[in-house]
């Protein structure tokens, strides 16, 4: 089972004073298992995003303690800033990141409502999944009226908190929890001051759009429906809020959107969309940025949607997709972007281990050289079978590139896609081949005095050995996999590189050899008989079909460079 994993994005209204932020982060780093992953402080809004991550019941304790802090140090009598705002801490999301459903997080975020209301006397609405009532679970319907109208506004029936006192403290306001999907917020950069303009560009695409007026757009008198409400105008995208304004720390204005589901409209879907709008009304585009930390699909997605713009190959490596999403949509206007820092699946990798795929080259080569018995042959496989089906995903992309083959580039992008997806299955497993060794390791320095102890140690020693005859039978399985795609392009590929697809057939016919080995090796240290001798019989049917196969195919490039 994965481990529950929960992230927190609570906006606090103190975007000037890193001290005061810094006092709210410690609070929240007191908290064992809580990993502070972001802190995105905005001068002109005076709102700092923060973003932390760890098992639910630690990042509800660590929310508490922000919350607690920020209203101890934040007077909002004394607040001004662009974005909107009700309290000290303005709102706090909980976003399920791994093993755990929306649902739980639902439940999670309401324990927390709960006792900062009751703690702490703070007035506390519930929002989005975690509100049952839908005619209030719109952040932007819960802040309307914002904190200087909020006085008045939580009297009313209507408005009575969920959790804490029907009255507003004036010097921390109030506060919203819930749990969402990932929210991506985003600004885009345009070459112009207007405020005015920017927000007419917001209201052109935003889900909400803009009230319908007779004659002049702008000035026009309101339309309204039969019950008197104002009739809308919807904007172009959904799933999308947004707002113009003009950030005097950059002299341009920006259109301030909030995607609250990026699988509805992605983020390059809005970039170019605001790029369609603003290009209407006579601005441009100059770039933008992300505010926090965002999830790694929405970049890649991007990429990919570039290089189907430009006519290329989508099959390369994630870094480089995200590298033509930060150019495309003009992510480091206005800083850099660092991956490792702005992605939250790389912010939350434990880097207090040692990763065999982090190494250089060289460092590999002398780490499996040294007197440490790992990385092995395991290991050493895998890597060969990443290197092998890496010379596919190499002649696809320049087979999808070749002059005179455009009507070929969307079938041999879609072969180096595969490629890399096959790939990236098999870094993961160099590492993991490692760990299970390391597992056997771990359970043979288990205490074996009592029989208890015995039993333990017996148990814990079968389990870590049938871990490691599974990897690399995975690793033979996977590796297999490259076979379809190496013959294709050793068939139908630029017949310049025929000679790399035959070095990755060559790689993954080694790398199935050697991971053979570590299953038979293996499998014969296991108490399960049973259980041996059908992984064992699988690899060897496995190995018998890989090398015929290759064989075959190798005898075309024997062909190919015969003279």
């Amino acid at each position: 089972m994965l481990k529950q994993i929960v992230e927190c994005v609570p906006n606090f209204s103190e975007g000037n004073d890193p001290a005061v932020i810094k006092q709210i982060t410690n609070a929240i780093e007191s908290v064992e298992g809580v990993m502070l992953l972001h802190v995105d402080m905005g001068k002109a809004t005076n709102r700092t995003v923060v973003t932390f991550a760890g098992e639910p019941a630690k990042v509800t304790e660590a929310a508490f303690l922000a919350i607690q802090k920020a209203a101890e140090l934040i007077d909002m009598r004394n607040h001004k800033g662009e974005h909107p705002r009700m309290g000290a801490t303005d709102v706090c999301p909980f976003v399920p990141v791994s093993g755990i459903t929306m649902e739980e997080c639902a439940q999670w975020s309401i324990k927390l409502a709960e006792r900062v209301g009751k703690e702490l006397k703070i007035p506390v609405y519930l929002y989005e999944d975690a509100q049952p009532n839908k005619n209030r679970s719109n952040l932007s319907v819960i802040r309307g009226g914002e904190y200087e109208g909020f006085a008045e506004k939580i009297k009313l029936p209507e408005w009575q908190p969920d959790f804490g006192p029907a009255e507003l403290p004036l010097k921390h306001g109030a506060t919203v929890i819930g749990a969402r999907d990932f929210l991506i917020a985003y600004n885009i950069n345009l070459n112009t001051k207007s405020t005015r303009i920017a927000n007419r560009i917001a209201f052109d695409v935003r889900e909400a759009g803009r009230v319908k007026r007779e004659g002049n757009p702008i000035t026009g008198k309101v339309v309204n429906d039969e019950n008197g409400e104002p009739i809308r105008i919807p904007g172009t995208l959904k799933s999308v809020k947004a707002i113009g304004w003009y950030i005097e720390e950059y002299g341009m204005a920006q259109i301030s959107m909030n995607l609250t589901n990026y699988k509805i409209t992605s983020v390059h879907k809005a970039f170019d969309e605001v790029c369609k709008k603003a290009d209407e009304r006579g601005v441009r585009v100059t770039g933008s940025e992300l505010v926090g930390l965002v999830p790694l699909q929405p970049l890649l997605d991007a990429g990919k949607h570039y290089l189907d713009k430009q006519g290329r190959s989508r099959g390369v490596s994630d870094a480089e997709l995200i590298e033509i999403a930060v150019q495309s949509m003009g992510l480091d206007q206005l800083g850099k972007f660092n991956a490792d820092e702005r992605i939250i699946e790389y912010v939350l990798r434990d880097k207090s281990k040692k990763h065999l795929v982090d190494m250089t080259v060289t460092g590999f080569i002398n780490e499996t050289a040294s007197e440490s018995p790992a990385p092995g042959g395991g290991s050493v496989s895998a890597l060969s079978a990443a290197l092998g089906i890496g010379l596919g995903a190499m002649v696809a992309n320049l087979s999808a590139d070749k002059r005179g083959w455009e009507s070929k580039t969307a079938m041999f992008s879609e072969w180096a896609e595969k490629a890399q997806a096959i790939k990236e299955e098999l870094i993961y497993l160099i590492d993991e081949d490692t760990n299970a060794f390391n597992g056997i390791m771990n359970a043979l320095q288990m205490p074996k005095g009592t029989p208890e102890e015995k039993a333990a140690r017996s148990e814990a020693l079968e389990s870590a050995s049938v871990y490691a005859t599974e990897i690399p039978l995975r690793t033979m399985h996977v590796a297999y996999k490259s076979i379809d795609i190496l013959k294709e392009m050793v068939e139908q590929g630029n017949p310049n590189s025929i000679t790399d697809a035959g070095v990755g057939l060559l790689c993954i016919k080694t790398a199935v050899r050697g991971a053979y080995f570590n299953v038979m090796v293996n499998a014969k240290g296991l108490n399960s008989k049973d259980k041996a001798k059908a992984m064992a019989d699988e690899a060897k049917a496995l190995l018998a079909d890989n090398h015929t196969r290759i064989d075959a195919i190798l005898q075309k490039v024997e062909e190919a460079v015969a003279f």
